[in-house]
């Protein structure tokens, strides 16, 4: 019986052939769209409608595994932890952390700057769905990562440290997290400084909360509302977001005027857009 390397001839003669003759069967068969699933899930995100949002992703993760590509999964998979953190879906949430670390494995990028995002997601949303210790892995996973690029790394570190400080807090640790925060605003720059920032001075208020330190929680959030009322901020469905999550903590401290003015404006936004 011939064997294929009886009959096929090599396209490269300075290879041994074999990629030709026996082709990668695992290879993708085509690339999904992965930056034109992106504008449409913004613009879902931006009606707040996260039930077509979720119909988006899940059908594109099953369109990627059908195509064998990967890549195109992992980015789409990275997309579902945020959005099943944001609706609460905790079974799913943790099926796509298992998925992700095995796309990451597959493709050999544990080590990639990519996958430093990823691992910060996943640990976040294992922290939303109360496992804060097994998180802690994660992040620092993520910060290895981050370490190691140096400048590349400065515009993910606020986001980083904000959700590390978010998870010691679930852990009781409110030195750790009152350092992380601190070193959250440090790392803000542009106009991250302005929702970004307010989001850390409101975690911040519930960590000071925690620590029965009443003094600060009127400081951080007099500083979170002058962040989130700055006339120089763009009013889209991000704006819109912020608002409507730092609402119920301003309502919780009794400033229930201005969580009713940041939800009204919340609605407008979303509606015109």
């Amino acid at each position: 019986m011939l064997d294929s390397f009886d009959y096929k001839e090599p396209q490269c003669k300075l290879c041994d052939g074999k990629s030709f003759y026996y082709p990668n069967e695992n290879a993708p068969k085509e690339r999904i769209p992965v930056s034109r699933i992106i504008q449409k899930l913004d613009a879902c995100y931006n009606k707040n409608d996260y039930v077509e949002a979720g119909r988006l992703l899940f059908y594109w993760q099953k369109e990627a595994q059908s195509l064998l590509d990967l890549q195109g999964e992992l980015s789409i998979v990275n997309e579902l932890l945020g959005h099943l953190r944001k609706v609460f879906d905790k079974d799913n949430g943790l099926k796509a952390i298992d998925r992700a670390s095995e796309l990451i494995s597959l493709l050999k990028a544990e080590d990639n700057f990519s996958s430093a995002t990823i691992y910060l997601n996943m640990a976040t949303t294992l922290k939303a769905f109360n496992k804060p210790q097994q998180a802690l892995t994660l992040y620092d996973k993520a910060f290895k990562i981050y370490d190691k690029n140096g400048e590349k790394s400065k515009p993910f570190l606020a986001g980083f440290y904000n959700n590390k400080a978010l998870t010691l807090v679930d852990l009781l640790d409110y030195s750790g997290a009152e350092m992380c925060y601190q070193n959250a605003l440090n790392f803000l720059e542009g106009e991250t400084k302005l929702l970004d920032g307010a989001i850390t001075y409101v975690n911040m208020a519930h960590l000071y909360d925690k620590m029965q330190e009443k003094n600060k929680i009127v400081d951080c959030l007099f500083t979170a509302f002058g962040l989130l009322t700055d006339e120089s901020i763009v009013q889209n469905g991000y704006y819109a977001y912020v608002l409507e999550k730092c609402a119920p903590s301003f309502r919780q401290f009794g400033y229930d005027k201005i969580a009713d003015d940041f939800e009204k404006l919340s609605g407008e936004i979303y509606e015109r857009t």
